[in-house]
């Protein structure tokens, strides 16, 4: 540093206040890069010298504050410095008049300072806060302003001494209040009136001391005619309302509540502004008359400002509720409309869900305890009035009081009682399409589970027996319906899912032994409502493994006994061995097994795994069957009861990892077996799938290679001829899919027979949409919550090993098989995390682009899926071929495929998203071109083509 001092000699010298500037403005961006390097001496005749410059030419501040910003970077500077530093700079820059940049500069200065020598600078006592002021007083730069008002903040949260100059500072901050700032376009600094706002509101709301000043300044603003003035005021007075106490705003109180009522009243959207704040107000005697007027004009904005009140505090909250509340419960008696008793219920039920928010109540001070009994004929009467949308906020009444300690739904003088739910039990209050009364069955049951259990449980059970000639199967039908859905709503208690889960069962065998057609749809109904228990009782351990023990077997015992039956009694076996009733249980067995712990686990797969080996029925209940269950023996007499090989793969499929599964070898060989050469579709997948789920979990070693090597042979000559094609290629997927998920070696191998076969004509359709099923999550096996082996990141891998090899194939590939390298790459693409696709777009897209063009709705459909989130999140690449995106996107909104036309019409609406630039040319035609799918029939398309163009028509236009 001195040699750079002397070498400027002649320029800090020179008598040209240029020359100085210059040879200063040298200096200072040295020390800029080597402050941290500079000695204590160094610093000390360097701020002296600077110091001395600020009295130089007006020219060469600018450098001189640059200079001293880097010194106020070191940390070798000596105490009394920094205050000797701001002294100067308070006594001789005028730092408004100077340029923007140089205005920063000081505050970068004092900023600076403040964060490293704070006790140096509050020895300046008010001093510092004067001198800060003026060089304050007047800015207007957005940018420094953002700066300014921390230092203001921080000068009053750190507890500087701001003396008598309370009311300047709050005037030289005050006066920007409301902000009026928008944003010049294209903005490189980013600062959003949003920004401006939130910070001015931070320093305004710092401190009590100014209350006096402020206060006055918001009821003035709040009585403007701008609506962004009052919304801002309003705000502002919220945040001064948690720092402010009774002293500081006791003074204003009846002027603020005023302007509050008056804005409430009004009925503005202002009104959802929170007024808790103003519990230091009356509002009663101002809001209780408006309660009781007939019209009930101002009933709706008289209690928001009473519950906001009664938000603020405890004791504001008893105080309020002890008027308030016996006024409500008077006048829902006194009107008999339904309407106006629902408005009524719901200003109640607004008060109650504030006692949620305080917690416990006491009894000496809760009014809501001495009005139980009112509070509850009210709720009662609500429950069984013809009025629906009455019923419904009678629901939510009761399922908040349900919820309140110390509160008892109980009739007086009964252990356990009567509670009111039993009054929403069926038919009155489940009406179709509502969740309500089943929500608030549901989150009650845990505090009365005695009640729920002796009660509404048999009287469901009773419904669901009953059998009303007087209704049409179709009510009947719908009856049963929300019976089921509200046995298994309230199953939320491990002591009433042992009462729900007999009456499911029973009712399921009673459908079973039925021989109407829509025997399937009702089991399928009872198996949602099973599995929708099970779920719920995942996470209690004892209620896990009683309903284990009582569904899984009574589900096997079922459909053993459907499946053995002989030719005699076609119609009971037929429903239960339907693909879609077995689809449906699969999840029920599932749900019921994977959170069992590895003991009862193994406990439960030694009767399960020998039932379907060796037909051992043993532990089944009622195991009574025609013939021996054999699904894995030969012959086509047994094919219903190979069916039930879905059932065994949702139950060893969910087992924990470490539970081992007896004579694991032997099931898997049955299994291959079963999956090559089975007949049956479903049967056919569901064995490949379990073979997969069960290879996925197995431990690494020989008897796993032996396995693999056992499929491999099998599959390939599968693959090649023969009349069990298909079935070996759903083997081949289902097993890549295993071994993918666990990276395990043979993978490679199996992807690349899979690739292969894409040029297969008769498999390479199927071979294609499997790439689908390799790279989406299964909703049956193969995932995490079956403790399948799913190691982070796989798609990535699957990308990155395979995806140049379809690339390679497509263009080597004959025209009649392309499409299928496309379906593929599409499928591929759709599933991989969107940032991976993003940098991977520049040399895939131009196939996306030909996957547009091929005729199978598949591709066009998941290649649609693929390019819209691309266009919103890599504008400038999508923008290079923006001419044929925008041909392909508008051909494809007439494709005869409802859920084609709606993603084209989904990714034409995201072409907004590019630069304006790039569309102008476009707007004219694409906009004609959407005028025609504003009469397509179907609704659902009419509403996407709506919404782009309606976005087309905004390209351009100022402010977008």
């Amino acid at each position: 540093i001195l040699q750079l001092v002397e070498a400027l000699g002649f320029c800090l010298e020179n008598t040209d206040p240029r020359t100085r500037g210059r040879g200063i403005q040298l200096l200072s961006q040295v020390l800029l890069e080597c402050h941290s390097l500079l000695q204590e001496k160094e610093v000390l005749h360097l701020v002296l010298f600077y110091e001395n410059r600020l009295q130089d030419h007006h020219l060469m501040i600018p450098s001189v504050l640059q200079g001293l910003r880097a010194l106020s970077l070191c940390e070798a500077l000596a105490p009394g410095l920094a205050v000797s530093v701001l002294k100067a700079i308070f006594q001789e820059v005028h730092v408004q008049s100077l340029l923007q940049q140089d205005r920063y500069t000081v505050y970068s200065i004092i900023t600076n300072f403040m964060a490293t020598r704070e006790e140096e600078l509050k020895g300046l006592g008010a001093d510092f806060t004067f001198g800060f002021i003026q060089v304050m007083d007047g800015e207007k730069d957005p940018r420094n302003l953002m700066v300014a008002f921390q230092i203001v903040r921080d000068l009053i949260v750190r507890n500087y001494a701001l003396g008598p100059f309370v009311e300047e500072l709050f005037e030289v901050t005050s006066c920007y209040f409301p902000i009026d700032f928008t944003p010049p376009p294209n903005d490189p600094h980013g600062i959003q009136r949003e920004d401006l706002i939130l910070s001015l509101r931070a320093v305004l709301a710092s401190t009590p001391q100014f209350a006096e000043f402020l206060l006055p300044l918001l009821i003035e603003k709040m009585d403007s005619d701008l609506q962004s003035a009052k919304l801002d005021s309003l705000q502002t007075l919220t945040a001064c309302c948690a720092i402010y106490g009774q002293k500081e705003l006791q003074e204003f109180l009846p002027s603020l509540w005023s302007s509050l009522r008056r804005e409430v009243s009004a009925a503005k959207p202002l009104r959802n502004v929170p007024y808790a704040g103003m519990a230091n107000a009356n509002p009663i005697s101002d809001c209780r008359h408006h309660l009781c007027e007939p019209d009930m004009k101002l009933v709706w904005p008289s209690a928001k400002l009473l519950q906001a009140a009664a938000s603020a505090s405890l004791r504001t909250y008893h105080r309020l509720t002890h008027s308030i509340l016996p006024l409500l419960l008077e006048q829902y008696n006194k009107h008999s409309q339904s309407s106006q008793r629902r408005t009524i219920l719901e200003m109640l039920l607004g008060f109650l869900e504030l006692q949620q928010k305080w917690g416990h109540i006491e009894e000496d001070e809760s009014t809501l305890l001495s009005l139980q009994e009112t509070v509850c004929s009210v709720v009662f009467s609500a429950l069984t009035d013809p009025s629906v949308q009455l019923q419904l906020v009678g629901i939510r009444a009761l399922t908040v009081l349900g919820s309140l300690q110390g509160w008892c739904l109980t009739s007086p003088g009964e252990a356990e009682g009567r509670v009111c739910i039993v009054n929403i039990t069926p038919p009155a209050l489940f009406p179709p399409g509502s969740e309500a009364a089943m929500e608030a069955a549901g989150s009650l049951a845990p505090a009365y589970p005695k009640v729920f259990s002796g009660r509404m449980v048999p009287r469901l059970g009773e419904e669901l027996q009953s059998e009303r000639e007087e209704e049409s199967s179709r009510d009947l039908h719908s009856l049963q319906q929300r019976c089921l859905q509200a046995l298994a709503a309230v199953s939320t208690h491990t002591s009433i899912v042992r009462e729900t889960v007999p009456v499911l069962l029973q009712h399921l065998r009673n459908v079973q032994k039925g021989s109407e057609a829509g025997n399937a749809r009702e089991i399928v109904s009872v198996c949602q409502s099973l599995h929708r228990v099970a779920l719920q009782c995942q996470q209690d351990a004892e209620g896990c493994w009683y309903y284990h023990q009582a569904v899984v077997p009574c589900l096997l015992a079922m459909a053993v006994q459907a499946a053995t039956q002989e030719s005699s009694h076609p119609l009971v076996s037929k429903a239960l061995l339907e693909e879609e009733v077995l689809t449906a249980m699969v999840p029920v067995i599932s749900a019921a097994t994977t959170h069992l712990s590895p003991e009862l686990a193994a406990q439960s797969v030694s009767h399960v795994v020998p039932l379907f080996l060796d037909g051992e029925v043993s532990f089944l209940p009622q195991n009574s069957f025609p013939c021996s269950f054999q699904p894995f023996e030969d012959g086509e007499c047994l094919e219903p009861q190979r069916r039930l090989v879905a059932l065994l793969m949702a139950f060893v499929c969910s087992l924990p990892l470490n539970v081992v599964i007896p004579q694991q070898e032997r099931l898997l060989r049955e299994l291959l077996a079963l999956s090559c050469s089975c007949s049956c579709p479903f049967t056919a997948t569901t064995a490949s799938k379990c073979f997969a789920g069960l290879v996925n979990k197995h431990p690494a070693g020989q008897q796993l290679d032996e396995i693999l090597q056992l499929a491999v042979n099998r599959m390939e000559p599968g693959l090649t001829e023969g009349p069990h094609r298909i079935q070996a290629l759903t083997l081949l997927l289902w097993v890549t899919k295993a071994l993918v998920l666990r990276y395990h070696p043979l993978s490679s191998h199996l992807t690349d027979k899979l690739l292969g076969l894409l040029s297969d004509v008769e498999l390479g359709p199927t071979a294609a949409d499997g790439f689908s099923l390799l790279m989406a999550e299964s909703p049956d096996v193969l995932h995490k919550g079956c403790h399948a082996d799913v190691r982070i990141m796989f798609r990535q891998r699957f990308f990155t090993d395979n995806v140049p090899k379809l690339v390679q194939g497509f263009h080597g590939a004959g025209a009649d098989v392309k499409a299928n390298y496309l379906k593929s790459l599409s499928h591929v693409l759709n599933h991989l995390p969107k940032p991976v696709l993003v940098t991977e777009l520049p040399t895939l897209l131009s196939l996306l682009l030909e996957a547009l063009s091929c005729s199978d709705r598949v591709v066009q459909l998941s290649t649609l899926s693929c390019l819209q989130p691309l266009l919103l999140e890599a504008p400038q690449i999508m923008s290079l071929h923006i001419d044929t995106l925008v041909t392909k996107f508008l051909s494809l909104t007439s494709s005869p495929a409802m859920a084609v036309r709606i993603a084209a019409l989904r990714c034409a609406h995201a072409l907004t998203s590019l630069p304006t630039i790039v569309l102008l040319p476009y707007k004219a035609r694409v906009i004609r071109a959407l005028a025609k799918p504003l009469d397509d029939k179907k609704r659902l398309v009419r509403k996407e083509a709506v919404a782009a163009r309606g976005e087309w028509f905004l390209v351009g236009s100022p402010g977008r």
